[in-house]
C-alpha cells in the first residue's frame, strides 16, 4: 500500500511538472455592458433596430481550440439590450467564405453542438462562480440549453422559455436572442452585473473561440473564467408563473382488442423568487419523449438508460449525485446513482407506469441549494401505488468545495426502501478534484446495504489522471436509485496524454495524438477474490483537424464467474477465462453532409470468439433532411457451454424532416433479432408558440415469429405554455 502511494505521489508530481498550459482566471476580467431599449425588438436576425447600433459590441475573442489564446481568426462581435422583460444579445459571426460555408446537419432541439456552427451565451446570476445557464442556437436557429455546476454535474434535457432567430449572409451569420428576465436566474434585488461569457465554434475550420479565456482543457462552463456583464436593471422579482396543461387522445390495439381513452393533466412552474422554483404535475403524461435506443448488451454491467422526460430533467443534476463514465469514458464504467428518476413512471422494460401527481421545489443560492421531490405512482398491473420522496441538500465550502447529503425513499403498502447519501466535491488549485459519496440503504425485512467511492482527476491541457475506488455489498439496494454492479469493490485508474507539439506528423491534418490506458479491477466482496479484470491500452488515438477522429485499442481481459453468463441467449458456464480483444475506432467530420462513426472488436471472447461491428452512416443533404442509419452485429463464435455460433443484429433508422426549428417529423425503427422484434415510433411535433406543442404519435411494436403478436399505439397530445 506505502509503495501505491509512493508511486501516485511521484506520478501525479511528473504531471504536474509537465502538465502546464493551463492559466488562472484574469484578475481583471472583461466587461461588457448591456445597454436599455424602448425599441419594439422584432426577432427577426436582422438587427435593423436602432438600439443595436448603440450598444457597444463585446468582440476580440481569442481560440481555445486549436491554439490556444490565439486571435481568433474570424471576428465575433455580440452587443446586448434589455428591457422589462426581456435580455437581448445580438450576435454577428463574421465569416470570409459567408453562409457557404455554414454547416448545420440538422435542425433538432438540444443539438450536437459539436457538429455545428455554433454561438453559446453563459450566464452566471449569482455571480458565485459555480452556476451556468446556457442558450445555443445555430445558424438556423436551433435551440439548446442546458444548466451547469461547477462544470461537472448538468442538467443537459433542460428546457428554458426563450426564442432566438438567425439570418445568414454572405458576409457570415447573426443570431437573436430574447431571453426573458423570468427565465434567468438570478439574486433577488440590487442586481447590476452578471457573470457571463460567448462561445463560437466556426465548424468549418473546428475553431472554437471564446470572449474571455479559459484553457483548452476546461469547459465552456467554467464560471470563474467567465467576464462581466454590466449596466443592467432586472426587474424586481414579481408573479412567475407557468402552467401547461394538456389534453390527449389515444389508441391502443394489442392481442385483437382496441382501447379508446383520454387524458388531462398538465404541469406548473412557480418561481417563487429568483433563487426557488417550484414544479407541480398531474396526471403526468410522457408520450412526446424521445423511445429509447435498443442496446445488446455483451458485458456484465446492467444497461443505463438515460432520463428523457421533462418533468424530470430539470435540476437532475442536484438530485442525481454519483458517478458514471465521463464523455470521453474517463473515470471508470462502474455507475452509481443514489436517485434515479427512471425508476419512476417505468416498468423494467421501460415500459409507462402511470403517474397521478408530483411536486418539486429547488432552492439555490451563491451558498446553498436544497431541492426536495415527491411523486405519487398510480397502481399498475400487479404492482401497487408507490410513493417516491427525494430530499437534497448542498453547502458550498469555499469558491469550489461542496458538502451534501440525500436522502430517497420507495414506499407501498407494507414495503418500504431508503437510501442515504452523504458527498462532497474538492477542487484542489485548477487542476486537481475529487468526488466522493457514502450510502446506506435499508429496506423492510431485509438487511441494510452500504455503498461507496471516490474519484479523483488531475486534468490539464497535456494530461488527464484518474483513480476510481467504489465499494458496493450485496444487499445495498436503490430501488429509487441504480447500480451497474454489486458485492464487489472497484479499482479503476487511467491517464490520457494529449500531444500537440512539434514533432506530430501530418499537422495539417492531424490535431493531436491521444495515447492512454484505462484499467479496471473488481473483487468480490464475498468471495474475497478477483472476478473481473482489464487493461485497455490505447497505443493510438489521432483526434483530426476537421473534428473526425482514428483510434486503436488492445483490451487483455480475465473473467471469474461464480455463475453462469447469458450475453444475447449465449450460455456460458462458470469458470475462469482469459481473453484479449482488438478494437479500431474511426469517425469522420460531422458536419458534412455524409459522416460516419465505425466501431470494429474482434478476438477472444470468454472460452470462444467475437467479432463486433458498429456502423453509423449520417446522410444531411440539408439541415432540413436528416438520415441516421446505424448496423451492429455481435458474431459469436463457438462461445460458450454449447460452442455457439450466431450472428445476433441490431438495425436502427432515424428519419427527421423539419420544415423548421419548430415543425418536424421524426421517424424511428429498430428490428432486433435477438428479441425477435420490429419497432416503430413516429413523432410529428408542432411548436406553435414557444414551449407549447402539438404531438402526433404512432408506436409499435411486433414479433417477427409470430404475426399475431403486435402491439400499436396512436396518441394525440396537445399543450399550452401560459406564463403570468
Amino acid at each position: 500500500m506505502k509503495r501505491k502511494a509512493v508511486f501516485l505521489f511521484y506520478t501525479v508530481l511528473i504531471f504536474d511538472v509537465y502538465g502546464q498550459e493551463t492559466f488562472k482566471p484574469d484578475s481583471v476580467k472583461p466587461q461588457v455592458w448591456a445597454i436599455p431599449t424602448t425599441d419594439n425588438i422584432r426577432l427577426d436576425g436582422k438587427l435593423q433596430e436602432t438600439s443595436w447600433t448603440k450598444a457597444k459590441p463585446a468582440s476580440s475573442f481569442t481560440q481555445v481550440e486549436p491554439y490556444q489564446e490565439h486571435k481568433a481568426n474570424d471576428s465575433t462581435e455580440v452587443r446586448i439590450l434589455y428591457d422589462d422583460r426581456y435580455i437581448y444579445v445580438a450576435a454577428f459571426c463574421r465569416d470570409t467564405l459567408g453562409a457557404k460555408s455554414l454547416k448545420a446537419p440538422d435542425l433538432m432541439r438540444d443539438f450536437n453542438w459539436r457538429a455545428h456552427d455554433t454561438f453559446a451565451i453563459v450566464f452566471d446570476g449569482f455571480c458565485d462562480h459555480r452556476n451556468g445557464m446556457s442558450f445555443v442556437t445555430n445558424p438556423y436557429g436551433a435551440q439548446k440549453d442546458y444548466l451547469s455546476f461547477d462544470d461537472t454535474y448538468f442538467d443537459s434535457d433542460w428546457n428554458g422559455l426563450w426564442q432566438v432567430r438567425t439570418s445568414r449572409s454572405d458576409s457570415g451569420w447573426v443570431a437573436e436572442f430574447a431571453i426573458p428576465w423570468k427565465t434567468l436566474r438570478y439574486a433577488k434585488k440590487d442586481v447590476h452585473e452578471m457573470g457571463i461569457n460567448f462561445l463560437r465554434l466556426r465548424r468549418e475550420s473546428n475553431e472554437i473561440s471564446v470572449w474571455s479565456k479559459y484553457p483548452r482543457s476546461y469547459g465552456f462552463s467554467r464560471m470563474e473564467y467567465a467576464g462581466i456583464l454590466k449596466g443592467i436593471q432586472p426587474p424586481p422579482p414579481g408573479t412567475n408563473l407557468q402552467v401547461n396543461p394538456y389534453v390527449l387522445f389515444s389508441r391502443h390495439d394489442k392481442d385483437g382488442s382496441s382501447t379508446l381513452n383520454y387524458k388531462i393533466g398538465g404541469e406548473a412552474k412557480w418561481a417563487i423568487n429568483p433563487n426557488t422554483v417550484a414544479d407541480f404535475t398531474f396526471n403526468t403524461d410522457f408520450a412526446q419523449a424521445d423511445a429509447d435506443l435498443q442496446v445488446n448488451n455483451i458485458t456484465r454491467f446492467s444497461v443505463f438508460f438515460p432520463e428523457k422526460r421533462q418533468f424530470f430533467l430539470e435540476n437532475a443534476s442536484l438530485f442525481g449525485p454519483g458517478i458514471s463514465p465521463n464523455d470521453d469514458l474517463s473515470g471508470g464504467n462502474m455507475i452509481i446513482q443514489p436517485f434515479f428518476s427512471r425508476r419512476i413512471g417505468l416498468d423494467a422494460l421501460g415500459n409507462p407506469i402511470p403517474i397521478d401527481a408530483g411536486a418539486r421545489t429547488v432552492y439555490r443560492s451563491s451558498k446553498r441549494s436544497i431541492g426536495a421531490m415527491v411523486v405519487r405512482q398510480h397502481a399498475y398491473d400487479t404492482l401497487p401505488v408507490s410513493h417516491f420522496a427525494t430530499v437534497r441538500y448542498t453547502e458550498n465550502i469555499g469558491k469550489q468545495n461542496r458538502l451534501g447529503v440525500l436522502v430517497t425513499t420507495k414506499s407501498s403498502p407494507g414495503h418500504v426502501n431508503a437510501v442515504t447519501a452523504l458527498d462532497g466535491f474538492f477542487r484542489f488549485k485548477q487542476a486537481h478534484s475529487l468526488s466522493v459519496m457514502a450510502m446506506h440503504s435499508g429496506t423492510t425485512e431485509k438487511p441494510n446495504g452500504l455503498a461507496a467511492y471516490g474519484r479523483y482527476f488531475y486534468t490539464t491541457n497535456r494530461f488527464k489522471f484518474w483513480l476510481s475506488e467504489s465499494v458496493v455489498t450485496k444487499d445495498f439496494n436503490p430501488e429509487a436509485g441504480f447500480v451497474s454492479r454489486q458485492d464487489v469493490v472497484t479499482t479503476a485508474p487511467g491517464f490520457f496524454w494529449y500531444y500537440r507539439g512539434q514533432k506530430l506528423p501530418y499537422r495539417k491534418l492531424i490535431r493531436s495524438f491521444e495515447p492512454g490506458v484505462a484499467s479496471e479491477f473488481y473483487h468480490s466482496i464475498t468471495r474475497r477474490e478477483l472476478i473481473e479484470r482489464s487493461v485497455k491500452i490505447t497505443p493510438v488515438w489521432l483526434t483530426l483537424q476537421t473534428g473526425g477522429y482514428i483510434g486503436f485499442s488492445v483490451t487483455p481481459s480475465y473473467q471469474h464467474l461464480s455463475d453462469p453468463f447469458q450475453p444475447l441467449g449465449v450460455y456460458i458456464p462458470a469458470g475462469q477465462f482469459t481473453y484479449t480483444r482488438y478494437a479500431l475506432s474511426m469517425g469522420s467530420n460531422a458536419s458534412r453532409k455524409v459522416s460516419y462513426i465505425l466501431l470494429y472488436e474482434s478476438g477472444s471472447y470468454f472460452n470462444g470468439r467475437l467479432d463486433l461491428t458498429d456502423i453509423q452512416l449520417n446522410l444531411s443533404p440539408l439541415p432540413n433532411i436528416t438520415l441516421r442509419l446505424r448496423y451492429n452485429d455481435n458474431y459469436f463464435q463457438e462461445v460458450g457451454d454449447q460452442f455457439t455460433t450466431q450472428h445476433v443484429r441490431l438495425y436502427t433508422t432515424q428519419l427527421r424532416l423539419a420544415l423548421n426549428p419548430r415543425l418536424q417529423l421524426v421517424g424511428l425503427f429498430q428490428k432486433n433479432t435477438q428479441t425477435h422484434t420490429n419497432a416503430y415510433n413516429v413523432r410529428l411535433s408542432w411548436e406553435y408558440k414557444p414551449l407549447s406543442y402539438v404531438y402526433l404519435v404512432y408506436n409499435s411494436r411486433a414479433s417477427t415469429t409470430d404475426p399475431s403478436v403486435r402491439e400499436v399505439a396512436q396518441i394525440a397530445k396537445v399543450s399550452f405554455l401560459k406564463q403570468f
